[in-house]
């Protein structure tokens, strides 16, 4: 009897392991949330639009992103959140009204997308790696940024790096305030061998760039008293992964801000790129 339990338990930590082994694996392949840019290319001509990639190189670092539109025209720089990747904003980047108004540019942040996946950084390193895009993009037209999540705070740190380069900021769902922010010691150990190649995918290099947020918004305050043009906010009241509570700190932060906007929208949780893109087209549509 104790033969076989013994062949039993052995059978079961073979079973484990193969199990864990097999998601090691399978790990470092599923949950990317990027699109090629052949897909994406077929996809937008399919709708009679043209899309541009292009990758450039910073310090030994790519980045990569997705232009539309006219280049003649005022541009809309768009930062997606964690995880995510350009794509995420491709419902912007497609619509005919936008595309009227506006050039625009949607940005794979380091570590996510095509711009060195899985190499996230810091928000002071993640400036100082998109910052060369607005210069190479220069065509004496406006400049706008937009941020959802945790994009909210890297368009201000943008802003603040860029002093005169922007006209306006438009912030959704953002994360800002350090208050806020969820102690999430948890994370600690995923960031380091072998833990970290138990995280699938994007979440990985999201697990370390969202620890490191924590720090980086408190740095962050030194920031704010710098921006000086108009901000746009667009937040949910039902917001349960970002609270509201972000919007209304970052209005009373924005001090030297000629212009702050705050839009909270009723019901909408944190999705609110997609679920409500045409309030959101409102506010971009208003931009000048």
């Amino acid at each position: 009897m104790k033969k076989i339990l013994l062949i039993f338990l052995r059978m079961i930590a073979i079973l484990i392991g193969i199990i864990l082994i097999t998601w090691v694996i399978a790990a470092q392949f599923i949950f990317q949330f990027r699109t090629p840019d052949r897909a994406a290319r077929k996809q937008f001509s399919d709708n009679d639009i043209k899309i541009d990639f292009s990758t450039y190189t910073i310090e030994g670092r790519n980045i990569h992103y997705a232009k539309t539109g006219n280049d003649t025209l005022p541009t809309l720089f768009f930062i997606h959140g964690s995880p995510g990747a350009w794509d995420v904003f491709e419902g912007y980047l497609a619509n005919k009204q936008l595309l009227e108004k506006f050039r625009m540019v949607s940005v794979d942040r380091p570590g996510f997308g095509y711009s060195d996946f899985g190499r996230s950084e810091n928000l002071a390193t993640q400036s100082i790696m998109i910052s060369p895009l607005f210069h190479q993009l220069d065509n004496g037209k406006s400049r706008y940024l937009v941020g959802h999540s945790s994009g909210g705070p890297l368009i201000i740190k943008l802003a603040a790096d860029n002093p005169g380069m922007f006209s306006a900021l438009v912030v959704l769902a953002g994360s800002v305030d350090p208050a806020l922010e969820e102690k999430e010691s948890w994370r600690v150990p995923l960031m380091y061998f072998p833990l970290e190649y138990m995280v699938p995918g994007a979440m990985r290099p999201s697990n370390k760039e969202l620890w490191y947020l924590k720090t980086d918004l408190v740095k962050l305050k030194e920031d704010l008293p710098k921006i000086n043009i108009p901000v746009y906010i667009v937040h949910g009241d039902k917001d349960n992964m970002v609270p509201v509570g972000n919007a209304d700190y970052l209005k009373k932060m924005l001090v030297n801000s000629p212009h702050v906007e705050l839009n909270i929208l009723r019901g909408a949780n944190h999705f609110i790129p997609w679920m409500h893109d045409e309030e959101i087209k409102e506010v971009l549509l208003r931009l000048r």
